[in-house]
């Protein structure tokens, strides 16, 4: 099948007098500076990228993992201004000298905010707008949309509107219109960070396919270890705007130390290993990087002895019910029920997460708890208020809504009048709403930025003020959609850390999210949804073990309780501490 992309001629250029062989790209002395501001965000790059591989770079938020991520197709600097020193080189071209429309017929990039790249009505539409554009023959066009959407989870869609389209399913298809354009070099850049575990796992398994089968050469920017370390060729790790590491997943994901270094999170069964490893019991070589390793080391270790494990399980009291939900159903419009019947109560001191598949209704559900959304038929009860009778505002004091994305929730000015726009409404003295703007922004670390504008702020920032404006009302429950996404590991963690010392002050937590090492760790209970319904309801260990619930919501087990359920245990162990102590414990007996 003709592609319409035209392929360099060979794979051999001339760099700096030096013929090179196999390497898409090339970065020699890169440093790059945005435009009005004097600060070098890549410093002194030098970094070959071997063509048919799968690199990816990782390392904290501001390392300048993004900026490195649009050099190659020239979209830094041609349409981001800055300064570049330097050289790249990419699929034989230098960058410097053709334009972003040019080299994006050999170099695709899928940007981390996929609102950026949709610019379709339909589905169809937004795929097939890069090969339209560069003339591509209507019926390949036609084979090129089925076969991207299918790689995408998105095939069946081709008639939906975009706007109707979940946070995931959009980032699917911005790496669907990709795909279409059947580039040589697929550059992504947080390709997973809304998707749900087996929708990254499918994402990661297509780029994997891509590059095994068609030779195409992948390079990811990502903040999650497990799908990388078991698919990756390389990893390049920036920090402070240099390369500091390189080298394969195995080499890195052992050196437990390194990965925390430079705030990369480590794989839970990885953090057994290591404590084995500092114990005595094996070498560092012996660390495992995936289930599979760790069942196969655990089971050799104990030599046929019984691993006991036996959690200690919070005593049930009688709560007072904060949420019921009755019977509800939601329709966008004719050709889609978001919500079919779902039924469930929510209680005083729950850490509820709520997880399932892209597209499955969580956030449409949590939206009608604060009254964005009105049941079609059916009836939900915040504290006892009928929200088909109430606005958001009127609920604010009892339930607080903090939404995936930061930029949809902040409109103010600076980051004080953002936390005090809603204080007025409840009519407070300017004395009270000083006193509980500072007490929060103390809390959440943005006192020095109080006085700043939220766009000024990076990502992880404005997510804390989006919070700050929230929990200077004091509600008794807090909506958290999709806290972690995009966040690095010092992120995830800060902002875990917030949300576990506001639950253990009483405020009821609803948190929608698609990390499972997230759900294993803090949360007590979990719901899962699956095509508008509600499929699973309990413990977090209880509905671990519910394997076809998990599969018809497109959600994977974690590591450590996967790991659990192959060693056969009795009770799951949901984190590596859990598994990790049991384990030791059990060696250490017998040595």
């Amino acid at each position: 099948m003709k592609t319409g992309v035209k392929k360099p001629s060979s794979s051999w250029y001339c760099f700096f007098g030096i013929v090179m062989a196999n390497n898409a790209i090339e970065i020699k002395d890169l440093c790059f500076t945005y435009k009005n501001s004097d600060v070098e965000v890549l410093k002194d790059i030098d970094l070959s990228i071997e063509e048919g591989k799968f690199t990816v770079i990782m390392g904290r938020t501001g390392a300048g993992k993004t900026t490195l991520a649009m050099l190659p197709n020239g979209i830094i600097p041609q349409l981001v201004e800055g300064t570049v020193k330097g050289t790249i080189i990419a699929a034989g071209k230098d960058s410097s000298k053709y334009r972003v429309q040019t080299m994006a017929r050999e170099i695709g990039l899928a940007l981390q905010d996929p609102e950026t790249q949709i610019f379709g009505r339909t589905v169809d539409e937004d795929t097939a707008f890069g090969p339209r554009n560069y003339l591509v023959p209507r019926d390949e066009i036609k084979e090129r949309i089925k076969s991207a959407l299918n790689k995408v989870r998105l095939d069946g869609y081709e008639k939906r509107q975009t706007s109707q389209l979940s946070g995931g399913e959009k980032q699917r298809l911005a790496i669907a219109g990709i795909l279409a354009m059947d580039p040589s070099i697929i550059i992504l850049d947080e390709p997973t960070s809304e998707l749900d575990p087996i929708g990254r796992e499918e994402i990661y398994s297509t780029m994997v396919s891509l590059q095994k089968d068609q030779k195409k050469t992948v390079v990811a920017v990502e903040h999650s270890s497990q799908e990388i370390s078991e698919k990756a060729d390389n990893i390049v790790v920036l920090s402070d705007a240099h390369v500091v590491w390189q080298g394969s997943p195995k080499d890195f994901f052992r050196e437990l130390d390194l990965v925390e270094k430079y705030g990369i999170k480590p794989l839970p069964v990885s953090k057994i290993g290591w404590e084995l490893y500092k114990k005595g019991f094996i070498t560092k070589d012996e660390v495992p990087l995936s289930v599979d390793d760790a069942y196969a080391l655990v089971v050799r270790l104990l030599d046929g002895r019984k691993l006991e494990f036996s959690p200690v399980e919070a005593p049930k009291v009688e709560r007072e019910k904060l949420i019921e939900v009755s019977d509800v159903h939601y329709q966008y419009d004719k050709s889609k029920e978001a919500l079919k019947g779902v039924s469930f109560d929510i209680y005083e001191g729950d850490y509820v997460a709520l997880i399932g598949q892209n597209g499955a209704g969580k956030t449409t559900l949590a939206k009608h708890f604060n009254s964005l959304f009105k049941p079609t038929s059916g009836r939900i009860l915040v504290c006892g208020k009928d929200t088909r009778n109430e606005e958001p505002n009127t609920l604010a004091e009892q339930i607080g809504y903090v939404f995936q994305n930061p930029d949809n929730q902040i409109f103010s000015t600076s980051v004080y009048k953002e936390m005090e726009y809603g204080l007025k409404a409840l009519k407070l003295s300017e004395e009270e709403m000083s006193k509980r703007i500072h007490e929060v922004a103390k809390l959440l670390d943005i006192e020095k930025v109080l006085e700043e504008h939220p766009f000024s702020l990076g990502k992880g920032e404005r997510q804390r003020v989006a919070v700050a404006s929230i929990l200077v009302l004091k509600p008794r429950i807090l909506v958290v959609d999709e806290p972690t996404t995009g966040q690095d590991w010092d992120g995830i963690q800060n902002m875990m850390k917030l949300i576990d010392e506001l639950h253990a002050n009483g405020t009821t937590i609803v948190m929608i999210t698609h990390d499972m090492d997230v759900v294993a760790t803090h949360a007590n209970r979990v719901i899962v949804m699956a095509k508008g319904s509600m499929v699973a309801d309990g413990s977090v260990r209880d509905v671990f073990k519910q394997e076809k619930a998990l599969k018809d919501a497109y959600v994977a087990r974690p590591q450590i309780p996967e790991l659990s359920e192959r060693l056969g245990l009795e009770s799951m162990a949901l984190t590596a501490k859990e598994l990790g102590d049991a384990l030791i414990s059990t060696l250490e007996a017998s040595r």
